[in-house]
């Protein structure tokens, strides 16, 4: 009787152990998921304005160039 009581506390270790390794599996898998979605969040909200920065010398061209009238 004491060897089936020695092997399911040793199962409820082993069972804990395997929750334990498995939450911190979800939660690396979550931050890396949420690492790459805040990356493609920030791209696609700073590639705009990028482009307007980048160009924004070419616009002040062509508004002193061509003067709406």
């Amino acid at each position: 009787m004491s060897s089936v009581l020695r092997m399911m506390g040793n199962a409820s270790i082993v069972v804990r152990e395997v929750v334990i390794l498995q939450s911190d599996l979800l939660l690396t898998f979550l931050f890396q998921q949420s690492f790459f979605v805040m990356s493609v969040f920030a791209v696609t909200m700073l590639t705009p304005a990028a482009w307007i920065l980048h160009h924004l010398p070419e616009y002040r061209e062509r508004t002193q160039q061509s003067p709406r009238t």
